[in-house]
């Protein structure tokens, strides 16, 4: 069984997550588990299947990921049964860099994500999207722009590399998603688990738990000696779900990656 200790950072690691902790928002620690310890895990956790919200997420790129490359990641995604969402993100992010008014404002959030062997900042701009102008979008009947606001598309111009345009932005999805909240008795913080399942079969699962700040090692250290406890392997190599996503639409475009 692996140890439930923390993961180890080096000085310099440190350092940078408490620089970027003090200028963030919100934290949000995740782990992937391998697919074939899925069925073992959603069991060692008591996670009911039937209590899966249906989500579908789409990403924005060009077929090179020219966006991705440059540290954006533009997306939308319907919920079932409520409206869904457009979302402009920069990662890595700086928060210093944002210009004090953007910082300020209530559409923007940055947040920390970390996982075993990493970390990254990123900051969001988020907006609500009702289903209908979702599936219109999609479905190629209203430009791709009017799914983001004013203010989201002003974010985008300002880190996209010259010349990317909204609505010239190839449709990469859409990723069908399952996501179960639970709260277990010990540690009595509530935490996520989503599967993403991709065209070709394979799946992510990923769970994760979201935190002040303030707290994030001792919720990191406290979360992970619950899932050592329930036999989780947090050994095992990470998987980002968006990279993936991307790559393998990508992958099936002329001139994509």
């Amino acid at each position: 069984m692996p140890d439930a200790g923390p993961p180890t950072l080096s000085t310099e690691q440190a350092a940078q997550v408490l620089r970027l902790l003090r200028s963030a928002d919100s934290v949000e620690l995740k782990l992937s588990v391998p697919d074939a310890d899925r069925r073992s895990a959603v069991a060692a956790l008591g996670i009911d299947p039937l209590d899966a919200q249906i989500r579908q997420v789409v990403f924005f790129d060009t077929p090179e990921l020219t966006l991705n490359h440059h540290g954006v990641v533009v997306r939308a995604r319907r919920i079932q049964r409520k409206p869904g969402d457009s979302v402009v993100k920069l990662r890595p992010l700086v928060p210093e860099q944002l210009p004090p008014a953007l910082r300020r404002s209530h559409d923007v959030e940055v947040e920390v994500d970390a996982m075993p062997g990493g970390f990254v900042c990123s900051g969001s701009m988020k907006a609500r999207r009702d289903d209908t102008e979702l599936k219109d979008a999609l479905g190629g009947r209203r430009p791709l722009r009017t799914l983001f606001t004013k203010q989201q598309r002003a974010f985008l111009a300002a880190h996209a590399p010259a010349g990317v345009q909204l609505d010239d932005l190839a449709i990469l999805g859409p990723i069908n998603v399952l996501k179960v909240k639970f709260t277990p008795e010990e540690p009595g913080r509530r935490l996520v688990a989503e599967l993403w399942t991709y065209p070709d079969g394979s799946r992510i699962l990923e769970l994760s738990t979201k935190c002040e700040p303030t707290e994030a090692f001792e919720v990191a250290a406290e979360t992970r000696a619950f899932l050592v406890g329930r036999g989780i392997d947090v050994t095992a190599e990470q998987q980002t779900k968006t990279r993936k996503a991307l790559e393998f639409f990508a992958s099936e475009l002329p001139g994509g990656n």
